[in-house]
């Protein structure tokens, strides 16, 4: 990319680079060729005009998200938990019922839209990925296996299928068109609807180191800032804004048609005002802090190690393949990672090649120590290996610095 992915402005100011990485979800099957697998530059800009923090390289979405996707949603019980209470409280704002229509943009196994379809509220769920959505249909929630856009939403309103609320959690960020998907959005809208969307917050990943959440699928990272000019650029205004802990920190959105902004939206700006998010001065240290945490897990991984402690990790999460890459652990640091995900058991991490394995072999082996690679369900997998810490199991937590957790 040379133009900005939002106001397409030119001045673009480099933040940080992590150099040439795989695909982040690119797992590996059993018998994949020995020659290395292809790797892309993450390089992540400041847009000086509109302030939108995003990388430059655009991977094609149908390498991203095509017939091999692995990430299904309901393996997450905190996400689960998490997509329930957004439904009920949804029902319960926007008064909801059999007459109403809510569809969600990368609905994947339709982990969220279960929930209205248990109360009798017809939705439709839309998502790129064969396998997400074979499970979802199989759940019996509708769910159409195509990428969201404005010529899709225009024919859904043609069809008289306007929206009366429109999830899009974690998805505007992985779309190369950013100006397509959200006219799409206003199209899809009905004039009294409301568009509830979640992004991880750039400002936590920022001063929390969270570095391991950029990677190719994520083409854009969101300030409050940066968000307004896009929405109201498709007639779209941003209304509220609701912190969330899920994910390391993220933001839902409460975006319509009509403006009336909130007090809570005017302090999140004057916030991101007084700590200068959309300023190149705020990412000033953010590369040498990255570099600390590298080198910071890379030493203790290496003094374990050479005490003859075994260690795992727990989690083939996108977040974990780029750690493991950019920080340079494989097989001599980790016997092999293990995730709940039985569609990524039996492959493995790109690059490091890294074996995953189901979590049982946690109990099986007792490694000294597990390295939990998607550190923001770190509560859920430590609740899960409650056995293994009774049996005298410590877990290594990689961000915002690492720690030992006994």
């Amino acid at each position: 990319m040379t133009a900005c992915r939002s106001c397409l402005g030119t001045a673009l100011e480099p933040i940080l680079s992590l150099g040439d990485l795989p695909l982040a979800d690119g797992l590996l099957a059993v018998g994949h060729p020995i020659v290395p697998e292809t790797c892309y530059p993450l390089d992540l800009v400041l847009c000086r005009t509109c302030g939108l923090v995003q990388i430059l390289k655009t991977v094609p979405p149908h390498e991203l998200f095509g017939a091999d996707y692995p990430y299904f949603s309901s393996y997450s019980d905190t996400l689960l938990r998490h997509s329930k209470a957004n439904v009920e409280q949804r029902i319960i704002d926007c008064n909801l019922g059999r007459n109403s229509f809510v569809v969600e943009l990368a609905s994947n196994d339709g982990y969220l839209l279960q929930y209205y379809q248990q109360r009798g509220i017809p939705v439709l769920g839309i998502d790129p990925a064969p396998g997400p959505v074979a499970a979802a249909r199989m759940k019996g929630v509708p769910t159409l296996l195509a990428f969201f856009n404005d010529a899709l939403a225009a024919k859904l309103r043609a069809e008289a299928k306007q929206a009366d609320v429109v999830h899009a959690n974690n998805v505007l960020a992985h779309v190369a068109d950013t100006n397509d998907f959200t006219a799409g959005i206003s199209s899809l809208l009905k004039d009294d609807g409301v568009a509830v969307i979640e992004v991880p917050y750039l400002r936590y990943l920022v001063e929390e180191c969270q570095f391991d959440t950029i990677y190719h699928e994520h083409l854009c990272y969101f300030s409050v800032s940066a968000l307004i000019p896009l929405f109201c650029r498709h007639g779209l205004f941003l209304n509220d804004v609701e912190l969330l802990p899920v994910h390391g920190g993220s933001l839902r959105l409460f975006v319509e048609r009509r403006a009336q902004p909130s007090a809570r939206l005017g302090q999140f700006l004057a916030e991101e005002a007084a700590i200068g998010i959309t300023e190149p001065a705020f990412y000033a240290k953010f590369m040498t802090r990255v570099r600390s945490v590298a080198e910071s897990l890379q030493k203790l991984l290496g003094e374990l190690r050479a005490q003859g402690k075994r260690i795992m990790g727990y989690g083939a999460a996108a977040k974990g393949t780029i750690m493991l890459n950019y920080v340079g652990i494989g097989p001599d640091q980790l016997t092999c990672v293990v995730d709940r995900n039985v569609h990524k058991q039996g492959r493995y991490i790109p690059g490091v090649r890294l074996p995953i394995r189901d979590p049982a072999a946690i109990l099986e082996e007792m490694p000294d120590y597990v390295l939990i690679l998607p550190w923001n369900f770190q509560k859920e997998i430590m609740a899960q290996q409650a056995e293994y810490r009774a049996r005298g199991g410590q877990f290594i937590v990689p961000i915002p610095q690492p720690r030992v957790i006994a």
